[in-house]
């Protein structure tokens, strides 16, 4: 026989507490706010991961808490950086997602893509910790 085991209700949200936190850090008056952060994918055509995650998670992002709180935009390895972002170091593999402030800034960043099991939680608190320092800390 089965016995039900049952879960806490923060089990439902993927990400577990560093979503709810993240939830929390914006529901609360007085808390900062995710305006302005954006998550850029540095991509270049050909990449296989490039193509994966397109294929898997970029259809899903924008409609995701995270994408809310950090909209994807994308860059191509070999164009002109965008002249309002200001990167710690340059991207060398592709896919590399980088999390930059309102102001350009890097705040975050992930290298390569190890599939959507990794990658919602590694984005998530990217998020959290740059919305709990206000996203004014960029890396050096």
């Amino acid at each position: 026989m089965f016995k039900a085991v049952r879960q806490p209700p923060i089990s439902v949200f993927r990400g577990g507490w560093s979503a709810l936190a993240l939830w929390l850090a914006l529901l609360l008056p007085g808390t900062a706010s995710a305006d302005g952060l954006r998550l850029v994918m540095v991509e270049r055509p050909g990449c296989y991961y490039c193509i994966v995650f397109k294929r898997d998670v970029a259809p899903i992002y924008h409609r995701s808490e995270e994408g809310r709180l950090a909209p994807l935009v994308h860059a191509d390895l070999r164009d002109p950086w965008p002249e309002d972002i200001e990167l710690a170091s340059r991207a060398h593999v592709t896919p590399t997602f980088v999390l930059v402030d309102s102001e350009g800034r890097e705040f975050d960043r992930l290298t390569g893509y190890p599939g959507d099991d990794f990658f919602w939680p590694y984005i998530n608190r990217m998020i959290t910790r740059a919305i709990d320092a206000g996203a004014d800390q960029a890396i050096p």
